[in-house]
């Protein structure tokens, strides 16, 4: 088997993920302990009691689903799910790239943890800043997106299977654009409840900001083969890793690219580490010859 790991993104949280990660795992629970002296403030709470409104918020989520994905890989190595060797590869929607990074040995826990949040708190602040939205398309060829994003003046910010693509950008011109779908006769054009404009030119203060962030971290080359989204491939330099945790925050998420990429490499199977499925799913919609599989919790390590 050469197995490569899938890390959760934005909007795959929810309230009480991890809570029996902390209680059966020892590993696990020393993960969320150590998240929540290096934070300051009770990681472990909200992920496991919310409020969901607290939880959703970017500054939030994004360093609960880095310690969740972490955390179920601790457990996994402790419960002697992972054979010497393994994984061969990791892959990260968005946010979950850094946890991918970590994961390879790029960063150790901590920094990944605070790069990570750092990251969110700026996304976040961008966010607030602006009035942006973004949309789920379903059914459509990327040619016929991309007219669409000329069209309103947006952008694609996820390709994430076939047929299943993301745009986003300013509101109102989000909002013109599902219209003019739905008035086009488009399969499914779905408005996405979300905070702000990701992966688009509106989070160009975060991109900024986070790329001065980096200057200042040390990064090591990646222990097995990482794909970052910016471009759909594996990425092993410091320095182009550190380019792409920038470019990412605008850029276009490549995720089918990126899970093709690591099949074409040899991968005959994918753990999916991180609540809900989300990513699993994508992968059999991508290629149902694929083996998928996904840990949310405890009982799934122990399965």
């Amino acid at each position: 088997m050469v197995l490569a790991l899938l890390f959760a993104g934005q909007g795959a949280q929810k309230v009480g993920m991890g809570k029996t990660l902390y209680a059966g795992s020892p590993a696990a629970r020393a993960l969320y302990d150590e998240a929540d002296r290096i934070l300051g403030w009770s990681l472990t709470r909200v992920s496991f009691e919310g409020p969901e409104q607290e939880l959703t918020q970017t500054g939030v989520c994004q360093p609960a689903l880095f310690v969740h994905g972490l955390a179920l890989l601790a457990a996994l190595q402790e419960a002697g799910r992972l054979t010497a060797g393994q994984p061969s590869a990791a892959l990260g929607l968005s946010l979950g790239e850094i946890t991918a990074y970590t994961a390879a040995g790029v960063f150790d826990f901590s920094t990944g943890l605070r790069v990570v949040a750092e990251r969110g708190r700026l996304m976040q602040l961008a966010c607030e800043a602006t009035q942006g939205g973004m949309a789920a398309i379903v059914g459509e060829e990327r040619s016929r997106v991309a007219e669409l994003c000329a069209e309103f003046d947006i952008e694609a910010a996820n390709f994430n299977a076939p047929g299943q693509i993301i745009v986003s950008g300013d509101k109102a011109r989000i909002d013109a654009a599902v219209a003019a779908c739905k008035e086009r006769g488009w399969k499914r054009v779905l408005p996405l409840n979300v905070a702000g404009a990701y992966h688009s030119r509106l989070m160009e203060p975060a991109r900024a900001a986070f790329a001065n962030f980096l200057e200042g971290v040390a990064l090591a080359a990646p222990r097995f083969a990482v794909y970052t989204t910016t471009t759909g491939k594996a990425v092993s330099d410091p320095f182009a890793i550190r380019l792409a945790l920038a470019k990412q925050v605008v850029s276009s998420v490549l995720w089918e690219d990126c899970t093709r990429s690591a099949a074409a490499a040899g991968v005959t199977e994918f753990w999916e580490l991180g609540p809900g499925g989300v990513l699993a799913g994508l992968a059999r919609r991508t290629d149902r010859s694929w083996s998928v599989r996904s840990f949310n919790e405890f009982s799934d390590v122990a399965a």
